[in-house]
């Protein structure tokens, strides 16, 4: 007997974005839950980020309360449901970086890979811009081809690639940095 992917009856293959009710908006603090679930859900793949630990609901609010004035969570919901966030972190606490912003993008594992990830990276860039930064960077997983064609798709380019840059699971892990200019001053 063939068995069937439940999840796969859940959320569909392709997104039509016309019918989605799709929402960008500012995080709050009532978001904080579900963006925690879904970055613990990052950590869980190991997919994309170093992060070995499932991130409690202290930590996410001490995380959300760094993300005040120029460094904005966005989310992506569906419904009233949080499908995704996108967050521009501090890039480096130095004078000389304030104008490059840290990126960090996490998808609802069921909604990856159908195309409201560019969505939400088109709104968070447009929200550095907004918030006056010159430059994104971001690092990832040399192995997550699936995000860099995200990312070049919406312009980054490889900057270069940190050999056994860290440890997960016992194993060294190489890390793609990209970067994409915003045309500020």
């Amino acid at each position: 007997m063939k068995q069937v992917d439940w999840r796969a009856q859940l959320v569909p293959r392709e997104v039509n974005l016309m019918s989605a009710n799709l929402v960008i908006r500012e995080a709050t603090i009532q978001d904080l839950e579900k963006i925690r679930l879904i970055y613990n859900q990052g950590i869980e793949d190991r997919i994309a980020t170093l992060e070995e630990t499932s991130k409690s609901q202290e930590d996410i609010q001490k995380w959300y309360e760094e993300h005040q004035g120029r460094y904005s969570i966005l989310v992506i919901e569906s419904d009233q449901q949080i499908l995704g966030w996108a967050s521009l972190n501090a890039y480096s606490p130095r004078h000389a970086y304030q104008g490059v912003a840290d990126l960090s993008i996490y998808m609802e594992r069921s909604w990856r890979g159908k195309g409201l990830g560019s969505h939400l990276l088109k709104a968070i860039e447009n929200k550095a811009k907004e918030n006056r930064f010159h430059k994104i960077i971001l690092s990832t997983f040399l192995s997550n081809s699936s995000g860099q064609g995200l990312y070049r798709k919406r312009g980054f380019r490889e900057v270069g690639v940190f050999e056994n840059q860290g440890i997960v699971d016992g194993q060294f892990i190489d890390i793609m940095t990209m970067e994409k200019w915003l045309g500020l001053k």
